[in-house]
């Protein structure tokens, strides 16, 4: 599985993106699709992930800020980000988990967001 990441970008505090990630194959075939993000110096943590019914899950930093979406029939995930903060920038990394009796993790290359004070 590939994932295509894009929609990063450089941002006022305040602002928002929408980064989007494309699987190359059907997103029907995957269980959790997600981001990380990497701040410089710093270790990478899970942002938010969403499964294949629909439950979301974000890290406590981004909650009522951040909203997780997909849509499968376009084999992609969302993540909406408002009200960024200096905080938020990072290299954001989308993932997904197939799903199945064995599941298997892919990356996607990293799309940058930086949110200037």
């Amino acid at each position: 599985v590939q994932l295509q990441a894009s929609g990063g970008g450089l941002v006022q505090a305040g602002g928002s993106l929408r980064p989007s990630c494309t699987a190359s194959r059907s997103a029907f075939s995957l269980d959790v699709m997600g981001w990380y993000r990497q701040a410089p110096g710093r270790e990478r943590e899970l942002v938010a992930n969403i499964n294949g019914g629909g439950l979301t899950n974000y890290v406590e930093s981004v909650k009522g800020r951040f909203t997780i979406s997909r849509d499968n029939p376009k084999n992609t995930v969302y993540l909406q980000m408002n009200s960024l903060k200096p905080e938020d920038t990072a290299v954001y990394y989308c993932y997904a988990i197939t799903a199945g009796l064995v599941n298997y993790l892919y990356w996607g290359q990293g799309t940058l967001v930086t949110v200037s004070s």
